[in-house]
């Protein structure tokens, strides 16, 4: 009988050492500082941030999260106004914003895109600044708690994904939305079996093992993703992926991670309450200047997995539904 108080004592002691690491390693966002509840515009003028939970004022949101991107950024803005202007032209009705989020830069990434707002005096081109860093995905999610658009779209600043595709997200996002809940998830996973990024290398003077370490880890992160329960979707990582308001709402202020797994909590929550996710393949090169570490962020990434899955598996993660989010 003591024998068995004692494994009945050692197995309440493991689960609760184990609960009390999971809640001591899992994800704490910090609140916004004052600071970083105002965006900045052309002239350098603050405002409030408006309210995901507010009707949408645009038909597209761009969500552009920054971190030491005074190089590449207008590279991206250019590719990406070019579109969205031609589109505007063929459309007088088609309006959208473009969000820069600059993730605590050490650089001059906020005076650059503010620069850039104020040679396009006609693109509604606004900065969020963050006082401190917080990672990619809670630049992500500031600026998307912050969008005005019908769908909204997250989409890195190195200009990797070729921004035209965003027709074929959208497209194929009405197709699969329901009852106004969508998401269009860009996708490279054609690409992992192919020579395009191993030729991309050659071009550029880089060396190709890179390129095949990337795939060995993409497969292996994959495969640890699908035994973990995120099923139906190759590419989980791809910074290209386009929202539905109703999605953004949902999904957004229920955000826990930062780092760069966040997109795997999005795809929870979402996979969680049954919104549509369809994944289509976007036309996607090696950019240099990579901020990832592949051996320990591919390592970090997989203990947030577990972390994540476990949190919401609990109960210890719950999603707050749009109408309470409201009333709150």
């Amino acid at each position: 009988m003591d024998l068995i108080y004692g494994l009945i004592a050692l197995l309440v002691t493991v689960v609760a050492a184990g609960l009390g690491f999971l809640l001591y390693c899992s994800p704490k966002p910090r609140k916004p500082t004052e600071k970083e509840q105002y965006y900045v515009d052309r002239s350098g003028k603050s405002h409030k941030l408006p309210s995901i939970l507010d009707d949408a004022s645009v038909r597209l949101s761009c969500i552009v999260p920054a971190f030491d991107e005074s190089k590449r950024l207008p590279i991206m803005l250019d590719e990406t106004i070019g579109h969205l202007e031609s589109r505007q032209q063929k459309d007088p009705k088609f309006t959208y914003e473009i969000i820069v989020v600059d993730d605590g830069s050490r650089d001059d990434t906020v005076n650059v895109a503010l620069k850039y707002a104020q040679k396009h005096k006609d693109v509604d081109l606004r900065v969020l600044p963050l006082e401190k860093n917080r990672g990619k995905g809670g630049a992500v999610t500031q600026g998307m708690l912050a969008a005005r658009g019908e769908i909204c779209l997250m989409v890195d600043a190195d200009g990797a994904t070729k921004f035209s595709d965003l027709d074929d997200l959208e497209e194929k996002l009405a197709k699969c939305e329901k009852s106004g809940y969508g998401i269009a998830v860009g996708s490279r996973s054609h690409l992992v079996s192919t020579d395009a990024v191993v030729q991309n290398y050659i071009l550029t003077n880089h060396l190709p093992q890179r390129s095949f370490i990337r795939n060995f880890l993409m497969r292996g992160f994959h495969a640890l993703v699908y035994f973990l329960g995120i099923r139906g979707i190759e590419d989980t990582q791809c910074g290209f992926k386009l929202f539905t308001r109703k999605a953004a709402q949902l999904i957004f202020p229920n955000m826990h991670v930062e780092r760069w797994i966040f997109d795997i909590e999005c795809l929870v929550i979402a996979q969680g309450h049954r919104i549509p996710i369809t994944e289509v393949q976007v036309t996607w090169q090696e950019i240099d200047g990579s901020k990832v570490n592949l051996m320990r962020d591919s390592i970090q990434m997989a203990l947030d997995l577990l972390t994540i899955r476990l949190n919401f598996l609990l109960g210890i993660w719950k999603v707050d539904s749009i109408k309470k989010q409201k009333s709150q």
